[in-house]
């Protein structure tokens, strides 16, 4: 990605930059084509932090910088999000939203047994301008099962919208002990 692509990417880069004013330091992706530009977005911070330090390595320095673990299944992600949280991490899981039905069980007898925080930034396919109907029911299911397993979700429809409820959404996980879920559909990926 070069710079100019970077200055496009207006959706990507407010859930990356409202990630990081949130102190999230921990990410786990599961691949999605929605999230491939915020995935590369934190790639690259990463690298440049990696480009920065010099070959002493300063451990305390290292402690907080942003790690990001790539996935293939949702409840895997989970998982690792959910030790991460307990190592004193802060944590976010971007996922699709046809991963959240793969997911359920270790959201309801993990996070909410045992009050882990995670914010959950969920691609939301099957809903409006999709073209793959395979997508479809988990896209008209997925609020339900939200609302089902109690999990607070929002869905923002601009970056500006976005940024502050990703902060508020944070701050509201970290003060209940329980995930909180931002859903992202086509029209704000729109603004990539």
């Amino acid at each position: 990605m070069n710079k100019n692509d970077k200055n496009n990417l207006k959706a990507s880069n407010t859930v990356f930059n409202a990630l990081k004013s949130s102190e999230v330091d921990f990410i786990v992706s599961v691949p999605c084509a929605n999230l491939k530009n915020l995935i590369i977005l934190i790639e690259n911070e990463i690298e440049n932090n990696l480009n920065q330090n010099s070959p002493d390595i300063d451990f305390e320095a290292q402690k907080n910088k942003l790690i990001h673990i790539p996935v293939t299944r949702e409840e895997e992600g989970i998982g690792i999000c959910a030790g991460a949280h307990l190592a004193g991490r802060k944590t976010a899981l971007l996922m699709q939203n046809s991963g959240l039905g793969n997911s359920i069980n270790a959201i309801g007898s993990l996070l909410k047994v045992y009050k882990i925080p995670l914010v959950m930034i969920i691609s939301h396919r099957g809903d409006l301008k999709e073209k793959i109907s395979a997508q479809i029911p988990m896209g008209q299911w997925t609020k339900k099962l939200l609302e089902v397993a109690e999990i607070p979700y929002y869905c923002p429809k601009t970056p500006e919208e976005a940024e502050k409820i990703i902060k508020y959404a944070t701050d509201m996980s970290e003060t209940m002990r329980y995930p909180v879920a931002i859903l992202l559909d086509a029209i704000y990926w729109e603004n990539d």
